[in-house]
């Protein structure tokens, strides 16, 4: 465990650096908003020349209460160092930037931002943390609504990105602003089930129990029986699931039309997997990364 709690704390440390290099040299540079907290932190900046490094911080203190009483203390631990994280990484790169001259491209500006404050935001979110604000309520939406955490996000940015477009955004900016956030959240998403995908095959077949042999033998995947019922032949059925890499996918279908060329076979795309074989050993200890 402290094998683990190390490599979370390493990731959110590193998702945090991403994220303030892009809010540095991209929003802030070329005087681009951004949604949730950070933005209301990028409206005290371009206005009242608050630094976001301090500023995010005080913004943040009050959430930390909310985190502590609904994400447990492990998140809230994580929270603390991916907000802590974040103002200092702030502090630093607004201190020894690099002049990354593309003012006359915001279509890459924005492009730009989007990817690396997504990046740093799914790294962070990934493991186990957040950096505070509209973060832990994406993690609070996820958690019980079962929303996605870039669509909630993505709420929430566009009231911010309204404040900032009345108080100090042109519209020319504003309009870029939103490619960021869009890009942002739909990376976000990647990296939260898109980073690692398999895939989930159905198979019913009259020789279900070769077929499930064979794939024990020559993959070495589980294969679980399921119980089916054809509506149209009103016969009782085995169904077998199996989940394997989708690098794998095709060998598992040429194992399967090789022991029955006529096995109806449904292949569907699995982004985040938990067990033995994919985040577990055979004797049930967490495979390394």
């Amino acid at each position: 465990m402290l094998d683990l709690r190390f490599k979370n704390i390493m990731f959110i440390l590193l998702g945090a650096a991403i994220f303030a290099f892009g809010l540095v040299h991209f929003n802030m540079q070329n005087e681009l908003a951004e949604g949730g907290f950070t933005g209301i932190t990028l409206i005290l900046y371009f206005l009242f020349h608050i630094d976001p490094s301090y500023s995010n911080l005080a913004l943040n203190i009050p959430l930390f209460f909310v985190g502590w009483k609904l994400l447990g203390k492990k998140s809230f631990y994580y929270t603390v160092i991916g907000t802590v994280s974040l103002s200092v990484f702030l502090w630093i790169f607004q201190r020894y930037q690099m002049e990354i001259h593309l003012e006359d491209d915001l279509f890459l500006v924005a492009l730009f931002a989007g990817v690396f404050i997504g990046i740093g935001l799914g790294i962070i979110f990934r493991y186990g943390g957040t950096t505070g604000g509209v973060d832990i309520i994406a993690r609070l939406a996820h958690k019980y609504i079962g929303w996605s955490m870039g669509k909630t996000m993505f709420m929430f940015d566009a009231v911010v990105i309204l404040a900032s477009l009345i108080t100090y955004l042109e519209y020319r900016e504003a309009m870029y602003t939103l490619v960021a956030v869009f890009v942002a959240a739909k990376v976000i998403d990647f990296m939260q089930e898109g980073a690692y995908s398999a895939r989930g095959a159905m198979i019913i077949s009259d020789h279900h129990e070769e077929i499930a042999g064979v794939i024990h033998e020559k993959m070495d995947r589980g294969v679980t029986v399921l119980k089916g019922h054809g509506s149209f032949t009103k016969q009782d059925r085995e169904v077998l699931y199996c989940v394997v890499g989708k690098n794998e996918i095709v060998r598992l279908k040429n194992i399967i039309t090789g022991v029955d060329p006529h096995a109806f076979v449904s292949v569907t795309e699995v982004h985040d997997v938990l067990g033995e074989g994919f985040t577990l050993d055979a004797d049930k200890n967490p495979l390394q990364d």
